[in-house]
């Protein structure tokens, strides 16, 4: 009961505060002109010609591509079709599906009550969600009839070890281990999302049944945690996630096109998941999801780890959001120190990955990864989503490279790492 008053007393001091204003002032993402910005229009449009090469050679559909610096865009153009089908040529204010992208959001709303007090990120989840009381790592699967064998877990899973991949928790369809897949499909689970009348709360407490891949803390394993963690906001808030992330980030930040179902005035600007056949592009057909999941379905499920569609310029603005320390158009979103604490390295060497280590919901560069070339600076951060979305933000440099494609299936596209490495070439200051 003492737990039930204090979380809302919590909620009536969130809903009465809203988001805070700054001290600062840093202007909203807009169009600029390269060369004042310390960018080469010249090598700028070097990406021009490998996107146009892309498409013609049947790499990719179709591609939007945004490049800024110093909070102005200096780059920011469609290539190909949002459907080949229809021939409906790629508009640089279409929508697409950022699935993983989702998770940067997801923990920077974590990270927003953390500031308010709300709770310690090496809390257990379970003093939140009571189903993760009880937790086991799985042993061995018996084929037969799909049951296992699993031990009780060391330790407890934090909000921390959510955040990082380090909990344990699978991926069900997507998960690397065919063990916790088959134990995945046979509890029913749901990933990336759905057109059906489920809510994350039903998704959340049904994995909490599920064995784990590992004890807590022990290694990385890409998981279902940002969902969790999406269940997890909307206990301590008392708000649904959506309308969470509506009052508190995108309207603040004007997100306009950022949604976990988009309105039907919308609709038409969502590029279509295609996947190539017999050297064509088609629309991707439904497999364990639904590809119009963002305008089908019930409406009700809200995945904190994939379920948002977004355009090039609104996640940009996001990012910027970030290099601002923050603080964006004079709103305070996150401040310069909780800033810090997301990009450092959370998790040690666990992750291996040489030139990068995992912070809160980010893939950072190091030394060895800026050493490399082409990948930015030292505290460059990145990620990307499942239909080959991907970003990156160079606080030091102060670019934001965004690259928005919809396929599924196998492909021979090469964009991804020529898009980073055209970023930086163009750099002229």
């Amino acid at each position: 009961m003492k737990y039930l008053i204090t979380l809302l007393i919590a909620f009536c001091t969130l809903t009465s505060i809203a988001q805070t204003k700054s001290n600062q002032t840093s202007p909203v993402l807009t169009e600029g002109i390269a060369a004042e910005e310390g960018m080469s229009e010249e090598r700028l449009a070097r990406i021009d010609a490998m996107c146009i090469e892309a498409v013609r050679d049947g790499d990719i559909p179709g591609v939007v591509a945004l490049v800024a610096r110093n909070g102005k865009i200096v780059y920011h153009k469609a290539f190909g079709f949002a459907d080949n089908v229809s021939k409906r040529n790629m508009k640089v204010d279409d929508i697409f599906r950022i699935a993983s992208q989702t998770k940067a959001i997801t923990a920077t709303a974590v990270m927003m009550l953390w500031e308010e007090g709300m709770f310690r990120l090496d809390d257990p989840i379970s003093k939140y969600i009571p189903e993760f009381e009880n937790m086991e790592v799985l042993d061995s699967l018996i084929e037969k009839d799909t049951t296992y064998l699993a031990t009780p877990v060391d330790k407890k899973i934090t909000i921390r070890h959510l955040i990082t991949h380090t909990s344990g928790i699978g991926y069900g369809v997507i998960d690397g281990d065919e063990r916790i897949r088959k134990i995945y499909d046979k509890a029913g689970m749901t990933d990336l999302f759905t057109t059906k009348g489920t809510k994350i709360e039903d998704v959340v407490k049904k994995l909490a049944k599920l064995p784990l891949h590992h004890n807590p803390g022990e290694d990385f394993t890409y998981s279902l945690g940002l969902d969790v963690l999406g269940y997890f906001i909307e206990v301590v808030s008392g708000m649904p996630l959506d309308e969470f992330f509506r009052t508190r980030i995108f309207d603040p930040l004007g997100m306009d096109d950022t949604w976990f179902y988009l309105p039907e005035s919308k609709y038409g600007r969502l590029v279509s998941v295609q996947e190539k056949k017999d050297e064509k592009w088609n629309k991707y057909p439904a497999t364990f999801y639904d590809p119009d999941y963002p305008i089908k379905g019930e409406g009700s499920f809200f995945s904190g780890g994939a379920g948002l569609s977004s355009t090039a310029k609104d996640y940009a603005t996001f990012l910027q959001m970030y290099l601002n320390g923050g603080e964006l158009n004079g709103v305070r979103i996150l401040s310069r120190t909780t800033v810090q604490a997301i990009m450092g390295n959370q998790i040690g060497d666990i992750w291996g990955d040489a030139g990068r280590y995992y912070g809160l919901a980010f893939a950072v560069i190091n030394q060895k990864g800026q050493d490399k070339g082409g990948q930015g600076s030292i505290g460059t951060f990145s990620w990307g989503g499942y239909f080959n979305t991907m970003y990156f933000a160079d606080p030091q440099e102060q670019i934001i490279g965004i690259l928005m494609k919809q396929t599924q299936g196998p492909v021979s596209d090469d964009t991804g790492w020529q898009f980073q490495q055209l970023v930086w070439q163009a750099v002229d200051d």
